[in-house]
């Protein structure tokens, strides 16, 4: 385990971005991860692609573009979960994942079956 919140945090960040960027060919313009207790929320800005962004102004297109989206993340949930487990050290119970198509932000929530942000707190006070 990692001794540092924000040195997980960072890790975390970096680690999505470089697995989009090899999913993708793009990963967001921006990352930033945040450990609350049992929960680990990642939000990306600016992950729509051009083609998506193009499609987004169209009612139909929202649809199509969060639909993909949700495939996406439903195929590699493994995955990103995988990710997750191996930065903390710890079992990820549930995920949750949802992109915004009028902001370009997507949130992904990992609910862990520990309280990650108690245990560091607690080791970086010791």
């Amino acid at each position: 385990m990692i001794t540092s919140k924000k040195k997980l945090e960072i890790e975390l960040s970096e680690a999505f971005i470089k697995f989009q960027r090899e999913l993708i060919g793009r990963g967001p313009q921006e990352a930033k991860t945040y450990i609350v207790e049992d929960m680990i929320i990642l939000r990306f800005k600016g992950v729509l692609t051009t083609e998506e962004k193009h499609l987004v102004s169209h009612h139909t297109g929202k649809g199509l573009v969060k639909k993909m989206r949700q495939v996406l993340r439903e195929m590699y949930s493994k995955e990103y979960e995988e990710i997750v487990e191996k930065h903390t050290g710890f079992k990820v119970l549930s995920s949750h994942s949802d992109t915004s198509t009028n902001t370009g932000e997507r949130i992904e929530v990992f609910v862990m079956d520990q309280n990650i942000g108690k245990l560091l707190d607690e080791k970086n006070n010791n």
